[in-house]
């Protein structure tokens, strides 16, 4: 689990690859729940709550970026 401090050390395109890298491992994840595959269950909620710590810093810096 990352801290909100790495995610705001990066810039937005970062922020959007980071983004995407977690939601294809969310995908991952939830397939592999499903196959019954998944042993750390407890990383479909850490990856979940990346996903909207990104989502805020991406957001935040955007709306910080337009206001200049």
């Amino acid at each position: 689990m990352a801290k909100i401090d790495d995610f705001r050390t990066m810039t937005v395109d970062q922020l959007d690859d980071e983004l995407l890298r977690l939601k294809k491992e969310q995908f991952n994840l939830r397939f592999q729940k499903a196959t019954g595959q998944l042993e750390n269950t407890s990383r479909v909620r850490q990856v979940r709550r990346d996903i909207a710590r990104v989502k805020t810093v991406a957001q935040t810096k955007r709306a910080a970026a337009g206001t200049k």
